[in-house]
């Protein structure tokens, strides 16, 4: 039987010990430092997950990840939610799937204070439909779509660093509205990086469905399909993202235009009647407040790296998913930047869509570790 220790000595094992000490130092500060009460349970749970996980990496480097997923997600997750502690977003979507069950829409059709918004698509008025809290669901959903994008074997187990990073540990228990987002984003490209077009379509409708963010990715979806496989499998992977996308949201667009547009257009894009808590200090926001006509200005800002990323997947079409997924985190890279109503949070989608495609890429033969 293969021994799955590896040598202390190895640089595998060293640079796992210190990268996990580097996280447990992370989540001390973000403890010491926050004054928000879920960052700071998540930030002392978490760090002493992730100094298990430096000492156990020094016998099993696969396993000092399970023990950082376990300690910096899963514990500091069961604690927040035993103890009902989380972000805004959670009661949100809460709230969206109380509305949803009760009237039919996840919208109040006259919102005014910050937490009477909804900024989601319908989509994920869902996870608040469902029994439990909502994260663990959000969670799923990240987790699930990330492993089938990595596909079988050791690059499943790669995976399990990007989970524990903190970047994206932290969102999945305070909050974790965007990851299910990005997860299948992940696996939407990674389909069509397969030639499963229908698949792709549905996976990325789904995406669609819940929240802006997920867009950009059809574009560059159909663009890789497109050179690889021709108009045909393009055009069906367009209209079953966009017949999925268009049944989840055009209902309630239609049966409220008003308050629709109020909860999920003009409140994400700072425009509307309450300021929206998203006010980390990217360009978008500063423009917006601090320059006069700041919010025009960081809004044609977005609109030209929009066109811009669009000419890009004509001028040059990414071939592999490797391309499509460095070009879509590059565009919402920019975007997250740009935005009015912008905070750090969102450039998880950025840093999962340019590390799960590296994690699933296979390690070559003369850089394995001998069993």
């Amino acid at each position: 039987m293969s021994d799955l220790r590896v040598p202390v000595s190895t640089p595998s094992v060293r640079l796992a010990r210190y990268g996990w000490a580097a996280c447990a130092a992370v989540a001390l500060a973000l403890a010491a430092l926050s004054d928000l009460t879920p960052h700071r349970i998540w930030g002392l749970t978490a760090s002493l997950g992730y100094g298990a996980a430096a000492l156990t990496a020094s016998r099993a480097v696969a396993a000092s990840r399970a023990v950082a997923v376990a300690g910096a997600v899963v514990l500091p997750l069961a604690v927040l939610v035993a103890t009902g502690l989380a972000q805004l977003e959670v009661a949100v979507v809460e709230r969206a799937g109380e509305l949803l069950s009760a009237t039919g829409s996840p919208y109040l059709p006259a919102p005014s204070a910050v937490a009477d918004f909804n900024p989601y698509l319908p989509g994920m008025a869902v996870f608040g439909l469902l029994p439990g809290d909502g994260r663990w669901w959000m969670g799923a959903v990240f987790a699930g779509a990330t492993l089938a994008a990595a596909g079988g074997g050791d690059r499943r187990g790669r995976t399990a660093w990007l989970m524990a990073c903190p970047v994206v540990a932290l969102p999945l228990c305070v909050g974790g509205t965007d990851l299910p987002v990005v997860g299948l984003m992940c696996l939407g490209i990674a389909l069509a990086g397969q030639d499963r077009s229908w698949q792709s379509g549905l996976v990325l409708g789904a995406a669609a469905a819940l929240k802006w963010t997920a867009w950009p990715a059809l574009p560059v979806a159909f663009a890789l399909l497109a050179v690889r496989n021709g108009r045909r499998p393009a055009g069906r992977f367009a209209a079953v993202a966009l017949g999925t996308a268009a049944v989840a949201v055009a209902p309630f667009a239609f049966a409220d235009p008003g308050g629709f547009y109020a909860n999920v257009v003009a409140f994400p894009l700072g425009l509307g009647t309450a300021a929206s808590p998203a006010t980390s200090p990217l360009p978008g926001h500063l423009l917006a407040a601090y320059v006069p006509g700041g919010t025009v200005i960081a809004l044609s800002l977005l609109a030209v790296s929009a066109l811009l990323l669009a000419a890009s997947l004509f001028v040059r079409p990414p071939r592999t998913v490797l391309a499509a997924a460095d070009r879509l985190a590059l565009g919402l890279g920019l975007a997250m930047s740009l935005m009015p109503a912008t905070r750090f949070g969102y450039l998880v989608y950025p840093l999962v869509l340019w590390a799960l495609p590296r994690c699933a890429r296979s390690v070559p033969a003369s850089r394995k570790i001998p069993a």
